[in-house]
C-alpha cells in the first residue's frame, strides 16, 4: 500500500492537447466570464453553474478549456486561483 509521500511523488501523465475541468468558487457579484476572458485571452472555453453556496455568497462553475501542456495548465489554474474574486480553483 502506498504511503502520502509516494503519492505526492506521483506525477500526472497526459496526452496533450487535452480539454481541461477546473472547478471554480468566485463570488456570486462576480461574472465568470469577466474572469476568465482576460487569462485565457480569445481561447474558447465553455462554463457551466453547478451550485449556489447556502448563504448565496458563492457560485461555482465547471470551465472547461484545451490545454496544450503540462505548464500551460498550471499556469491558467495559477491565474484564476490569483484573481481577487475567486474563492477556489481545483
Amino acid at each position: 500500500m502506498a504511503n502520502i509521500d509516494d503519492i505526492k511523488s506521483c506525477e500526472l501523465i497526459l496526452e496533450y492537447p487535452i480539454e481541461w475541468e477546473y472547478k471554480t468558487v468566485i463570488e456570486k457579484k462576480t461574472n465568470i466570464d469577466d474572469v476568465l476572458k482576460p487569462i485565457l485571452n480569445g481561447r474558447i472555453y465553455n462554463t457551466k453553474h453547478s451550485k449556489t453556496s447556502r448563504d448565496g455568497t458563492y457560485n461555482s462553475y465547471s470551465v472547461n478549456v484545451l490545454v496544450y501542456n503540462g505548464d500551460d495548465r498550471k499556469e491558467i489554474y495559477e491565474q484564476i486561483r490569483s484573481h481577487k474574486n475567486v474563492k477556489i480553483v481545483l
